[in-house]
């Protein structure tokens, strides 16, 4: 099993869709395959340049870690020193936070999703409706 393209570009697409009528700030998405390869981004008008890294350390860290940001943020408060370790081993690339989301079909890990522009648990909720949209089981 695979993400593919055309559910990368699902995915934003209702990402995005689900930012208007929450009525955030620009958003940024990402989604990434299994390996952690960038599949398809989008950065919305207004977004600030910066926004490509922060979601892609989102979603880098869910498809790495295979847990989603919550999980990992709780983990970067329990033992913050795994997490920095975490990071040192993928050379400052993940952000532990809510808008990384991984992505499983029948429980296989097949990529994530990354969202950044507004709070990062508005970033989540938005990135949980671009995953349903693909039909994809999705950890915050």
């Amino acid at each position: 099993m695979t993400l593919s393209l055309d559910q990368a570009r699902t995915i934003i697409a209702a990402t995005r869709a689900k930012g208007r009528e929450m009525e955030l700030k620009p958003l940024t998405v990402i989604v990434l395959d299994s390996g952690g390869h960038v599949l398809a981004f989008e950065r919305e008008d207004g977004a600030s340049p910066g926004r490509f890294g922060i979601a892609h350390g989102k979603a880098y860290g869910a498809v790495m870690l295979g847990m989603g940001g919550r999980a990992q943020m709780a983990r970067a408060e329990a033992q913050a020193y795994f997490m920095a370790a975490v990071n040192g081993v993928y050379g400052g690339k993940v952000v532990p936070v809510p808008g990384g989301v991984l992505l499983r079909e029948s429980g296989k890990v097949v990529g994530a999703i990354g969202v950044t522009g507004d709070s990062s648990d508005n970033d989540a909720e938005a990135a949980l409706a671009g995953a349903s949209a693909a039909g994809m089981d999705a950890e915050a």
